[in-house]
């Protein structure tokens, strides 16, 4: 390692993460984030976000049955210095049920963050990090405004294609053209 001139942030691998993990680092209860090699405490979930998240897995599961797998709350690793916990995820089905590995990018069909206190960072971080590492379809669901905004075609830069559903918008994940949710069905 060379010489340092100035302080700079030190950056942690999934590796590194794992291994504070398991060294007892975190407190069982820590609900944190590996994220661009930082770790990030998130805020406690409250009833609004927790329902919401039931509402769409069980939408989701019902609807789409054994086309997708639903992941709730669970790892996508985004090498090497990347693995956050998406409120929900639509994953490829793979026999293990991702019992070998996480899931990586490539097995991600959708990625769905329920924003209550946390907009700022899933439009801003979240967002960013999700586009960097071509998560194709990306959805905010703003709990306080009862929308859902969609991110599309994932660049370096961010998403090229981000728009606003409200009302009695319809929307199809980009994966499943053919399932056509209405944002009733998804919010209620």
């Amino acid at each position: 390692m060379g010489a340092i001139e100035s302080p700079t942030r030190f950056k942690l691998t999934i590796e590194q993460y794992y291994k504070m993990g398991e060294a007892g680092v975190f407190p069982p209860e820590a609900r944190v984030e590996l994220i661009f090699g930082e770790i990030y405490q998130m805020p406690p979930i409250g009833g609004p976000h927790s329902g919401t998240v039931i509402r769409l897995t069980q939408v989701f599961s019902l609807r789409l049955g054994t086309r997708v797998q639903v992941s709730v709350q669970g790892p996508v690793s985004l090498p090497m210095d990347s693995e956050p916990q998406p409120d929900l995820m639509l994953l490829r089905p793979r026999p293990d049920f991702y019992t070998t590995r996480h899931a990586q990018a490539d097995d991600v069909l959708l990625v769905v963050e329920v924003a209550d206190t946390s907009l700022a960072f899933d439009r801003g971080i979240k967002a960013k990090l999700y586009a960097e590492r071509s998560i194709v379809e990306y959805w905010i669901v703003d709990v306080k405004a009862r929308q859902i905004e969609v991110h599309r075609a994932p660049t370096d830069s961010g998403y090229a294609s981000i728009s606003v559903l409200t009302d009695e918008a319809t929307i199809a994940p980009l994966a499943l053209g053919e399932c056509v949710f209405t944002l009733g069905e998804l919010l209620g």
